[in-house]
């Protein structure tokens, strides 16, 4: 340091001097605006980007929620189809089983009143047989008791007998 005190030129510092303050005035001229431009710009860019950045994170969290209120709504229009589907599937089966046991009744119906007209049918049938069975017993019982004068006397006899009674 003792040496640069020594050697010291007061020429040389002036010349060096002067071409300091002209490389200054030089680069203030060309070179200092345009870096501070560039600083600038770039700044600028920088703070849009981040603006960029916080508004697209604000847009994202909206699309989110509204993506949950999207999910959300979606969930309870299938939760209420779901619950009308079974609702419709509840009273279809309800009615089917309705309608089966009318349609059930119906024929039980149909079937007694077949059964009771086939028993009324029979049993006209087992009186009309047993009516002419009385009828040809009978007459044959008649014909053997008219057959003998006597037995005819006496079965004359015991009608009119019956008839005073009455």
């Amino acid at each position: 340091m003792e040496k640069l005190i020594s050697d010291f030129s007061l020429g040389l510092f002036f010349w060096q001097s002067l071409i300091f303050i002209g490389l200054i005035l030089l680069l203030k001229k060309f070179a200092w605006k345009p870096i501070l431009d560039a600083v600038n710009e770039r700044e600028e860019g920088i703070k849009n980007a981040l603006l960029s950045a916080e508004n697209a994170k604000k847009e994202m969290q909206n699309l989110k929620s509204d993506n949950e209120k999207l999910l959300a709504d979606a969930r309870a229009e299938r939760d209420a189809m779901l619950k009308e589907a079974k609702e419709m599937k509840d009273k279809l089966v309800s009615d089917a089983k309705v309608q089966a046991q009318a349609e059930g009744e119906k024929m039980i119906a149909q079937a007694k009143a077949a059964i009771e007209s086939e028993k009324n049918a029979v049993m006209a049938e087992l009186k009309n047989q047993v009516s002419t069975l009385s009828l040809e017993i009978a007459e044959k019982v008649l014909r053997d008791e008219l057959s003998n004068k006597e037995s005819q006397t006496k079965l004359v006899e015991k009608m009119l007998g019956d008839a005073k009674l009455n």
